[in-house]
């Protein structure tokens, strides 16, 4: 008995983290929220915790550079679970509703 096996090859198409960020605000303005992961990094402390989550959230506006010498780099947003609001940074985003994202 022989099997004949089909590959299939699929491409998965990544999509780039300025896209992520502009879906994010178009959403935001919608008043919807989104889910996205990141990698957390403290500058400061030159510390990691590891990958972090947010199920509901919504940007905010960045911070001015007279109060943050790194906001062009930083995204602001609100967990809506926990009414918090955090920043992350735009290059260490990972995922935006499930998709893997590619900072390129």
């Amino acid at each position: 008995m022989s099997f004949s096996f089909v590959s299939v090859i699929l491409t998965f198409v990544i999509m780039k983290v300025y896209d992520a960020i502009r879906q994010m605000e178009e959403l935001t303005k919608a008043g919807k929220t989104f889910s996205f992961s990141f990698m957390s990094y403290s500058y400061d402390k030159n510390v990691s915790h590891g990958p972090v989550t947010v199920l509901h959230a919504k940007l905010l506006p960045s911070n001015r550079k007279e109060r943050n010498q790194y906001s062009d780099y930083m995204l602001r947003y609100r967990d809506m679970d926990t009414y918090e609001d955090k920043m992350c940074w735009q290059p260490l985003l990972l995922e935006f509703n499930g998709e893997q994202l590619d900072l390129v």
